[in-house]
């Protein structure tokens, strides 16, 4: 089992910056692929950034070149930086982790104002 919480969301200003964390507790030595999803209202998940266990990264083409997935190993922890926000990245972002089954985190909101 695998335990997955977030913290880091909040309200901030278009063009802005925040970071995410997520800390994995339970069987994390297992874990294959970590990363981030987001949720708007009305509107379905979809994939922010992953990163595996071997570092390869992928992001949601709507985000290249504004957000970093990166991770501390010894924290058992991922980050999203995030950068140059708009007000299209308005969601609550959810912690995702991938061994055998799917693992979510209870989401933290981000709100960019316009």
């Amino acid at each position: 089992q695998v335990q997955l919480v977030e913290s880091g969301g909040g309200l901030v200003q278009a063009g802005g910056s925040l970071r995410l964390s997520c800390t994995a507790s339970g069987s994390v030595s297992s874990i294959n692929v970590m990363g981030w999803y987001r949720q708007a209202p009305g509107k379905q998940r979809e994939l922010v950034a992953t990163t595996t266990s071997g570092d390869n990264t992928n992001y949601a083409d709507s985000v290249k070149g504004r957000f970093t997935i990166s991770k501390d190993n010894a924290k058992n922890t991922v980050y999203l930086q995030m950068n140059s926000l708009k007000p299209e990245d308005t969601a609550v972002y959810f912690c995702y982790g991938w061994y055998l089954r799917n693992y979510w985190g209870q989401g933290t909101q981000v709100t960019v104002s316009s």
